[in-house]
């Protein structure tokens, strides 16, 4: 009987504690859903705090070098190429002879318009003569005249003829593509070389339009040469394009020497000194990707009470990722920088970072 009644006591006393448990763990699941709730309703955010740096003020613009000058030789006339006197990788003067055309053909008519030309001048002479004694009209002497010019024109006209048969570099570098052989037919217009001059490069750069007003022609440029990060080069600012492109970049060519170890074509960093040679200027500063459409929109989003607040700034120049800040922020500020999309103002925010 008293084992009986043991087992009913440690029973009930099981039991009630079972049952304090369970009520203990509804009290800390109550707490705990009613923190839930509370964080449902806020959208999370990255901040950043507002504050001032030395920024590099120096302005960089990826780009790729091209030749200074460069041309596509074509053949002016049709005819048989009878030899090509250069090949692949030749250096080339302005001039100089690089392929010659068979001209026997061209020579006959050359030969028929020069006696043509000696009938056009006996015959202008005759009616000339013939005019001063009344022989013959105005008119026929009009025309024994145009007879005449336009049998000189003739004759310059295959002298060209003849001449273009000798095929001549048009401007001094190196045979960068041949594209004929000897017995090749051509016609005119016919692609026979491609001549490259590298003696100078230019590396072809775009520049932001927020920085294309404070370079100017003639401002020499550090180049940096990926593949050949242990060399230095400089070069001058020989072009600024007048008109933008559709991104609101303005191309910019830069003329660099070339010591023969720069190649049409390499991938090059320019680095334009834009604060009168200073490298740094401290400045209050914000990531670009805080603002709300875009930097152009001077507007942003800040924590202030647990809240969104979006606030108008004035801003500056942009330095890669940051933008400076003239007004509208005075440092220390929890600036938002992402999560924008889902804010409005007074939104309430838990921050995540």
């Amino acid at each position: 009987m008293k084992k009986t009644l043991i087992y009913i006591v440690v029973a009930a006393i099981l039991l009630g504690l079972f049952v304090y448990k369970i009520t203990s763990n509804k009290e800390e699941q109550k707490v705990v859903v009613a923190e839930v709730a509370k964080q449902v309703d806020k959208i999370n955010v990255n901040v950043v705090t507002a504050s001032r740096s030395d920024i590099d003020t120096d302005y960089s613009a990826n780009g790729t070098f091209i030749p200074k000058a460069e041309t596509n030789l074509s053949s002016e006339i049709a005819g048989r190429v009878i030899s090509v006197l250069v090949k692949e990788g030749s250096r080339v003067g302005a001039g100089q002879v690089v392929a010659t055309i068979k001209k026997d053909a061209i020579e006959v008519d050359m030969t028929q318009a020069q006696n043509n030309l000696q009938n056009a001048i006996i015959d202008n002479q005759r009616y000339e003569n013939a005019f001063k004694t009344g022989g013959v009209t105005k008119q026929q002497v009009d025309n024994s005249r145009l007879q005449l010019k336009n049998a000189q024109a003739a004759v310059r006209a295959q002298g060209v003829r003849v001449n273009n048969a000798t095929v001549r570099a048009g401007i001094s570098g190196t045979i960068n593509k041949r594209l004929i052989e000897p017995g090749a037919v051509v016609s005119p217009g016919t692609p026979m070389f491609e001549i490259v001059n590298i003696n100078t490069v230019k590396l072809s750069v775009l520049v932001d339009e927020s920085q294309v007003g404070r370079i100017q022609l003639g401002q020499v440029v550090k180049i940096n040469v990926n593949v050949l990060p242990e060399d230095s080069f400089a070069g001058k600012i020989t072009f600024i394009a007048p008109k933008a492109d559709a991104s609101l970049n303005f191309p910019v060519e830069i003329e660099v020497a070339n010591n023969g170890q720069l190649k049409a074509g390499m991938y090059a960093t320019a680095i334009f000194k834009t604060n009168h040679g200073a490298e740094t200027q401290n400045m209050l500063t914000v990531p670009a990707d805080a603002f709300v459409n875009g930097v152009s929109s001077g507007q942003l989003f800040i924590v202030d009470n647990g809240a969104a607040k979006m606030i108008k700034v004035t801003t500056g120049k942009v330095y890669g990722d940051k933008v400076q800040i003239l007004a509208g922020l005075n440092g220390g500020e929890q600036v938002i920088t992402s999560g924008q999309i889902n804010l409005n103002d007074g939104s309430k925010v838990n921050i995540v970072k």
